[in-house]
């Protein structure tokens, strides 16, 4: 379903029940301060959608309840643009990983944000030091120069500091990696099998990116089986 835009006479009645004292010169002010960003038609007029919306009653609300100024009001925004939660005190957060499901290899859902973190807040969040930091960036675990880091980055930051502080140094963490590059070259061998030999006429249809999970968490649970077998033999 299409989103639908509004106007600015409309978007004041959505919120005048809520904030009595909004007006379309303190919208457009708002706008000017690069709060929000409204799109245009051809003609110049401005029409909100209902993320605007959204996104304009924050703004008023913190005004209103917290009294942040603007310019703190301006870096919780991209904080939230980038994916980050923020809550009732004004606190940065990331979402926090599922603890039933700590490896996620589906697409974020519809609507979700791209996570793009700072180098501080990756750190902050997978509770690690800078010097781990450091060393996962030489050995290759996370990339070097980035302004920002992903979801994928705090995954891997989250699991690596877990291992470091059991007393595992990052320099035996790099089989890991060889590890994952290695299950991802044996799913793009599955994928250049099926392009030399055609899709079977009985095979399930199923696009690359789904074949390359499939594989991926093929070799995850394969990797699983070893590890509990293993265990099992020490007892």
């Amino acid at each position: 379903m299409p989103d639908e835009r509004i106007g600015i006479g409309a978007l004041i009645a959505q919120l005048e029940d809520d904030f009595p004292d909004v007006t379309i010169s303190k919208v457009r002010y708002l706008e000017a301060e690069g709060l929000i960003n409204p799109s245009r038609t051809a003609s110049g007029y401005r029409k909100f959608s209902r993320a605007d919306v959204e996104r304009l009653r924050f703004v008023l609300t913190a005004q209103r309840d917290r009294f942040w100024p603007l310019k703190v009001i301006r870096e919780r925004l991209d904080a939230m643009d980038r994916g980050l939660s923020v809550d009732d005190g004004g606190g940065v957060a990331p979402p926090r990983s599922d603890p039933q499901d700590p490896v996620r290899l589906d697409p974020l859902p519809a609507g979700a944000r791209p996570l793009r973190l700072t180098a501080t807040e990756l750190q902050e969040a997978a509770d690690i030091d800078i010097a781990t930091f450091r060393e996962l960036i030489s050995y290759g675990l996370l990339p070097k120069s980035s302004e920002y880091y992903d979801d994928a980055d705090l995954e891997v930051a989250r699991a690596s500091g877990a291992l470091v502080a059991a007393g595992i140094d990052v320099r035996h963490l790099r089989p890991f990696k060889s590890a994952a590059e290695r299950e991802l070259g044996l799913a793009d061998h599955v994928l250049g099998h099926q392009a030399l030999r055609g899709r079977a006429a009985d095979a399930e249809e199923l696009d690359d990116e789904s074949v390359t999970r499939r594989v991926v968490e093929d070799c995850l649970d394969l990797h699983m089986a070893l590890v509990r077998r293993g265990l099992q033999t020490r007892g």
